[in-house]
């Protein structure tokens, strides 16, 4: 019986050990090479945000992207991913700490991504598979887990204010000061987190009232209302203003940035049936996107 016990907690230990001198002893890897021009191509065609930006901007993007690369880990779980996945993922981590040119997100290793949704076992197959994304915690703390399906659908539609990899990402920017709470010391000003708690109170008892056109999911508690509405704020951020001008003007001083003045839209180039699929498949696009 000891042994049943036993053991685990002692492999928790080592595993603990292992991750804490990991993280103490790696080495920060900056970039040395531009970014590619098919993933540009793919940044073009799959990320709204990146065209919002000005070229000098752009550049910036990249550098960053490329570098959240070079230093978290990305696999894929029963999937097989490809320089558009890759590239979500990195996009996502980078468009809501953008503003902040020496963020870096010290508080996860690895990103793991599983074909579509699962459960809180992490199983892929069977019933309860109800979950898109996903900050471990305990024994997974420091890893992501997102759905693929989920993580191409946040970026491809972005006319439904959702985002399920900003939406975690925006978990890690809250868990920076040790809570995921809903309230970001770290971006929030002192004066601003009366106003904003009283906000979040306000706007989740709305939500339960079924008031507003914001994702019911934000009701759940505080924490899940700030990554809720930070997705409303990257993908529509000009409808946020109009409905929810007060909730706008916060988020607009948390992350830097007026996003009204931002153009976001995707590049379509006209792509024949043979042609190679802009994903980064290799595939011709007839058996792949098309």
């Amino acid at each position: 019986m000891w042994a049943v016990i036993f053991i685990p907690f002692i492999a928790f230990v080592l595993y603990w050990l292992i991750a804490s001198k990991n993280s103490k002893t790696r080495q920060w890897l900056e970039v040395k090479t531009p970014l590619e021009s098919g993933k540009r191509t793919l940044l073009e065609q799959n990320v709204a945000y990146y065209n919002g930006l000005n070229d000098k901007e752009q550049l910036r993007f990249e550098t960053r992207v490329q570098e959240f690369l070079l230093n978290h880990n990305v696999y894929g779980i029963k999937t097989e991913l490809e320089d558009l996945d890759y590239l979500l993922v990195a996009s996502s981590a980078i468009i809501p700490i953008f503003q902040f040119d020496n963020w870096r997100y010290t508080n996860i290793r690895e990103v793991l991504i599983y074909p579509d949704t699962f459960n809180h076992n992490f199983e892929t197959e069977g019933a309860g598979r109800r979950i898109l994304g996903m900050v471990g915690t305990g024994y997974m703390n420091g890893v992501m887990i997102l759905s693929k399906k989920a993580l191409r659908d946040g970026f491809s539609n972005t006319s439904d204010k959702r985002n399920t990899a900003i939406h975690e990402f925006v978990h890690l920017i809250d868990k920076m000061d040790g809570y995921i709470d809903g309230v970001p010391e770290i971006l929030l000003k002192q004066s601003y987190c009366i106003p904003w708690v009283n906000l979040i109170r306000e706007k989740i008892e709305e939500m339960r009232l079924r008031k507003g056109d914001i994702n019911p999911y934000g009701a759940t508690n505080e924490a899940e209302f700030f990554a809720v509405v930070s997705e409303y704020f990257f993908e529509r951020p000009k409808l946020l203003k109009s409905k929810h001008p007060e909730l706008y003007a916060l988020l607009e001083k948390m992350f830097d940035k007026e996003m009204t003045k931002k153009n976001l839209f995707l590049k379509r180039n006209d792509i024949s049936r043979n042609d190679p699929c802009p994903c980064g498949s290799g595939q011709k696009f007839k058996k792949c996107c098309g």
